[in-house]
């Protein structure tokens, strides 16, 4: 019943048209843990023939829709999520004041030494590769660019900056008197600054008609902010942006009872604005507050909704024109309970298993979920349903999901083909390397798991011997 209500959404929707934007590939260099550049890549391997349906082609490119990470405690897993975290706050706001220390500490040399970040990524029929470089110690920006990709390996270089250098935009592109007269103030404009990047500016309050050749502009930035969603175990605050309705209440309801939590109903509480306030440290209720008359500034028609999940707490905030919010939270029943339960006196377990719901309810295209140790708080048998039914309930949509984990039990060929399944572990020099199981023959019938655990792909724990001395 659940994959049908699904499927019936979806079918309303029109699919033919819809804008096709997917990650294509990363590239890290002198990052945390990442030393030299280092390569995961989103592209199919044309000779694995296994799930086949786990694979989307645009134009003549076969690009994934899942992607695992493996790798022991400390090998790199995290640090290639918070990649993406990296990438986007640089893009919305510039080199956060942290950036100083996250150049990659094996190498004295590596403090003065550039740090690179690309994204390759395809935004309606257009390939792109946006990057940056910079000297993190300082946070110095060196190099910007954007490429469009070609099918036949070629690039065309839109734009790029040097160091404090003016941008330059790739001479080809035809703009009007207009526009080209917009673009060189902003360019003279933005001559000189070295601590955040000309996407960024281009996305500044910048209008745009329909029709404009800088137009990737928006594409791109759009992409980055607001079709890469991270999820990691630790943060205080998620922001789900799911619409929490009564539509979305019963799904809520179906997908709870699917996984045997003990939970028959989830029920919608409102509270006061204090009581919200009361229950959240003061500094993330500032942060939500803040976060909601920013969404609200930027519409014509103020209407905004956000379900975010704190640690011991989940709410729903709705403002409608110039009222004052709504606030909801949840109350959880069990069978044969008498009284409901509160948010958190549930198992970590089941308010995780809140944190991801997000990802089975999105009824977007075109989103990019990249979750940090997925399977953490969950029993093996919960990842595997949770992966199995966002499979199924979005095997017509073009989203993608990245996940680093430990679980080995879902390390199968039935569930993902080689060239999903990665490996991260720390080399001799204490620098994280990153491979994929493809690059290891295996047949069809091998079990992935068992060998992963016998060190067969390495990326495991290697534990040194201890002894305790007969005084200790």
């Amino acid at each position: 019943k659940l994959e049908k209500s699904f499927i019936l959404k979806e079918k309303s929707l029109d699919i033919i048209g819809r804008c096709i934007a997917m990650l294509i590939k990363i590239n890290i260099e002198n990052f945390k843990s990442f030393d030299q550049a280092t390569e995961l890549t989103m592209i199919s391997s044309n000779k694995i023939r296994t799930n086949a349906g786990h694979r989307l082609k645009i134009k003549s490119t076969q690009l994934l829709k899942y992607g695992v990470v493996y790798g022991a405690n400390a090998s790199g897993k995290t640090n290639l999520t918070e990649f993406f975290r990296f990438f986007k706050e640089c893009v919305r706001t510039g080199i956060p004041m942290d950036a100083v220390q996250m150049f990659c500490k094996n190498r004295e040399e590596n403090k003065d030494r550039k740090s690179s970040f690309e994204i390759q990524m395809t935004v309606g029929d257009k390939f792109y590769a946006y990057g940056f470089s910079a000297i993190l110690s300082k946070r110095k920006i060196t190099e910007e660019w954007l490429y469009e990709l070609y099918q036949n390996g070629t690039a065309r270089c839109l734009f790029e900056r040097e160091g404090n250098k003016r941008p330059i935009l790739d001479p080809s592109i035809t703009l009007t008197n207009t526009e080209r007269n917009k673009f060189e103030i902003y360019a003279d404009d933005f001559e000189g600054n070295e601590n955040s990047l000309f996407l960024t500016e281009m996305n500044r309050g910048k209008k745009y008609t329909s029709r404009t050749k800088l137009m990737f502009f928006r594409d791109v930035f759009d992409w980055i902010q607001n079709h890469i969603s991270v999820i990691t175990p630790n943060i205080p605050l998620i922001d789900l942006e799911y619409y929490y309705d009564d539509d979305s209440l019963k799904l809520i309801n179906q997908l709870i009872e699917t996984f045997d939590t003990g939970i028959n109903q989830v029920k919608i509480e409102e509270i006061t604005l204090d009581e919200l306030e009361n229950a959240l440290p003061k500094p993330v209720f500032d942060r939500v507050m803040s976060h909601v008359k920013g969404k609200l500034s930027e519409q014509d028609e103020p209407f905004f909704r956000m379900t975010m999940r704190s640690n011991e707490s989940f709410f729903n905030i709705q403002v409608e024109g110039h009222n004052e919010p709504k606030v909801t939270t949840i109350r959880l029943h069990h069978s044969r309970s008498f009284f409901d339960f509160g948010f958190e006196e549930e198992s970590d377990g089941t308010r995780r298993l809140f944190d991801l719901m997000d990802m089975l309810l999105n009824k977007r295209d075109d989103v990019l979920y990249v979750v940090d140790e997925l399977e953490r708080s969950l029993h093996p048998k919960l990842t595997a349903r949770f992966l199995e039914l966002f499979m199924e309930l979005h095997k017509e949509d073009r989203m993608q999901l990245l996940f680093t984990t430990h679980e080995s039990a879902i390390m199968d060929q039935s569930i993902f083909r080689r060239d999903e399944i990665w490996f991260v572990e720390r080399d001799a020099e204490n620098a994280s390397t990153l491979y994929s199981l493809d690059r290891f023959k295996e047949r069809y019938d091998k079990v992935l798991s068992k060998a992963y655990l016998e060190g067969r792909y390495g990326a495991i724990p290697v534990f040194s011997s201890f002894h305790f001395r007969e005084e200790e």
